[in-house]
């Protein structure tokens, strides 16, 4: 099967194909940092780092730049406010970030600019707009013309006219055009300002994004990313500036992910509804949540609740529990063959990693790939239960093993050996109170005596009790262990 992805600016899904074959150039536009991260902020990130991981395993080489906004009206009133430089804030919150997206197994993009980094950049797009008469200069300020683009407006589907119709913007009457945007911000008293043509000043927010991109990935991008909140007017500006400037398609493929609402709700400050990434991944295992982020498809918005979450952990519990029971059953040194199906070729691929691929290849569909896994995940759980150890029963299952620890790769999840996982999920409750191990010890005791006394009717209330406090038990040769389920 081949690639297809949605294409904001088409309406339809396309075939992928690279301006350079073998080669993709993508940017997707990264955190004004001026707070901390929240969980819509996290669907983004984790969305296009599984598009990254994915156009790899493809064989692609990607250059995928993640910008910083690091210079903005945000971060200069929140840094107002604290009594600190725009730079100290700034820089507390990059940190930020990072941690945040380590925590949940976010690969670095290649190039990680700020913008703060590239004015000398900016400066030059802005000059070359200027000279090309689409941008206009106004008291230290520049503003670029949006009449003197005939396609503004194709991105979002809106008509200069009819928005210029129905405006309910504050007029500057130094623009030409209500709907002219700032290229270069003159100076304010207590402002960061760096030297320009048009005097000491900052650039506006949607000129960083150009000039960056163009910089490290050339005029023309394969695919540009972000939230469906910055079609309009981040993305319509950037197309804007950039075509005018260099005369050349910007974009060839826009990907836009869905929001995160909050018990269906739309999160907002206004709300008080707001979910911060470092407060979600105390309460829920950070694989649990990229699981949570990626089971509705990315276009579509997905409604985060502390049941979704619970069952998102249930089923990572699942996958993991599986995993488990392979590396039992294939008997010592199981880390090497963990290791060694992780890698495998393509020979040692099989059925599941192809239907991961197709749907994968559909656009991205990552709640019909996980689909897949959790059926692979209920199939070879009755291949175990059949006590078949036949040697190509065997086959299936370890081939099976190895695909589903690479699906685990472009997810993002599964990195831990599942005994290391569950002691994980042990120390948390017990840290948390939300387990009490020493009444587990003793009903476990009490459930082996009454196995012992034949008494099964005691010895299966007891399992289901547990089970019920989600405690699953483990019965051997060796003995009986518990673990959280």
């Amino acid at each position: 099967m081949t690639l297809k992805i949605y294409n904001t600016l088409s309406g339809k899904k396309e075939i992928f194909k690279p301006l350079t074959e073998g080669r993709v150039g993508m940017y997707v536009c990264g955190p004004t940092v001026y707070d901390s991260c929240h969980i819509g902020h996290a669907r983004s990130v984790v969305v296009f780092d599984v598009i990254f991981r994915y156009l790899k395993a493809l064989g692609f080489e990607v250059t995928y730049v993640r910008n910083f906004t690091d210079v903005d009206d945000k971060i200069i009133n929140r840094a107002n406010e604290l009594g600190i430089s725009s730079s100290e804030l700034a820089g507390k919150y990059i940190q930020e970030f990072y941690d945040d997206m380590d925590a949940l197994n976010v690969e670095r993009a290649t190039i990680e600019p700020k913008a703060t980094e590239n004015i000398d950049q900016i400066v030059t797009l802005i000059e070359k707009l200027i000279s090309k008469g689409i941008a206009y200069q106004v008291d230290g300020d520049v503003y670029f013309s949006v009449k003197s683009f005939d396609a503004y407006g194709r991105l979002s589907g809106r008509k200069l006219e009819d928005m210029m119709a129905g405006a309910r913007i504050e007029v500057d009457q130094r623009k030409k055009n209500p709907f002219d945007f700032a290229l270069w911000k003159s100076a304010k008293p207590g402002e960061p300002c760096w030297e320009s043509p048009w005097g000491k000043g900052r650039p506006g927010w949607h000129i960083e994004c150009s000039a960056m991109s163009s910089e490290y990935l050339g005029e023309t991008l394969d695919i540009h990313g972000g939230g469906k909140d910055l079609i309009f007017p981040h993305h319509e500006n950037e197309i804007a500036q950039s075509e005018s400037a260099s005369g050349k398609p910007f974009v060839r493929f826009w990907v836009h992910n869905g929001f995160v609402n909050i018990n269906q709700e739309k999160m907002s400050k206004s709300l008080g509804n707001f979910l911060m990434i470092k407060d979600v991944i105390k309460e829920y295992h950070p694989e649990a949540v990229r699981l949570f982020l990626l089971s509705n498809h990315y276009r579509s918005p997905v409604d985060f609740t502390d049941q979704s979450l619970k069952d998102a952990e249930s089923g990572l519990d699942k996958i993991y529990a599986l995993l488990e029971r392979i590396e039992k059953q294939t008997g010592p040194g199981r880390e090497k063959e963990r290791e060694k199906e992780a890698v495998a070729g393509e020979s040692g691929k099989g059925d599941i990693w192809a239907r991961f691929i197709e749907a994968m290849d559909d656009d991205f569909n990552s709640a019909q790939a996980i689909g897949i896994i959790f059926d692979s995940v209920k199939k070879i759980n009755r291949m175990l239960n059949n006590n078949d150890i036949s040697s190509k029963t065997m086959q299936i299952i370890k081939t099976g093993y190895g695909d589903i620890l690479r699906t685990g790769g472009i997810l993002g999840i599964l990195t831990e050996p599942p005994d290391v996982y569950f002691a994980g999920k042990k120390s948390t409750g017990i840290e948390k109170g939300a387990i009490d191990p020493d009444l587990i010890d003793k009903m476990v005791l009490e459930r082996s005596a009454a196995r012992t006394n034949k008494d099964w009717a005691r010895a299966d209330q007891i399992r289901q009790e547990l089970l019920d406090m989600n405690i699953i038990i483990e019965d051997s040769t060796e003995g009986t262990v518990w673990k959280i389920g």
